[in-house]
Order: structure tokens, then sequence, then C-alpha cells
């Protein structure tokens, strides 16, 4: 059945609601990038200091990780400019805080995946992003 964002949806007993986000960055300046996800690291972790934040935030993956643990996304916890909106595409906001600049960001709601996460135990699907076939 094909559900349309626009008709009303009650939920129902059993319903699965898959929320699908991605929000893409250009990174401006690698060292502030770095600098903040320390920062973030360091108040998710109150207990570490400055030189055991240096430590745990080398990479890409590690700064990522530290401002989703903080924040539940990346970058500052102000929205992004949703996709189509915002600059054109690959211009950049140099001097943004966080040493990132905003390239966007989408949500799609998805109802009653025929195999949530949990059905699927510890054997993840290829893509888990990818969107459910879609009946027909």
């Amino acid at each position: 059945m094909e559900i349309s964002e626009d008709a009303p949806v009650r939920p129902e007993p059993g319903m699965t609601i898959s929320v699908r986000t991605r929000h893409d960055v250009v990174v401006t300046d690698p060292e502030r990038f770095l600098a903040a996800a320390r920062r973030a690291y360091r108040q998710a972790h109150p207990e570490v200091s400055a030189s055991e934040a240096e430590q745990a935030v080398t990479d890409v993956y590690d700064a990522v990780h530290a401002f989703l643990d903080r924040d539940g996304r990346l970058g500052p916890p102000r929205p992004f400019p949703s996709a189509g909106r915002g600059a054109p595409p690959r211009r950049t906001r140099p001097k943004q805080p966080y040493g990132i600049s905003p390239a966007g960001e989408i949500t799609k709601i998805v109802l009653s995946d025929p195999k949530p996460l949990q059905d699927r135990g510890c054997l993840l699907p290829e893509d888990p992003s990818a969107l459910p076939p879609t009946p027909g």
C-alpha cells in the first residue's frame, strides 16, 4: 500500500516507524573541526582531560562520533538547511565555529518497513539506510 505523507496516518499496534536522516557538511577548517569535536567529547565526558580528549579524537570518525554522542547530530545543534535550500552546491561558509559548513539535510519517514533493524539481529543489511522495496 502506497502511503502519502499528505494523508493522515494513524498509529497502529505493531507499526514500525523508521526515520532516515542525512545531513552533509563540508570541512572548511580541519583544525577547528577537530578542536570543536574534542570540546564536544569533553562535554559528553566531563571526567576527561583536554589531553585525553586530544588522544581520543584523532580523525574524522572520532570527531563525527563525538558530535553524535553529544548532540545526536553532526556539528552545531541548530538545523542545517534542507536539501534544495541555502547556498548553491559546494559553496561553503568558511568561518564557521565548528570548522564545517552545512551542505544540506533531508529526513525521510518510512512506515511499516517489512524488516526493521531489530529483526535482523547482528546481521545488518548491506545498506541499512536503503529504503525498503515498493510493493507492486
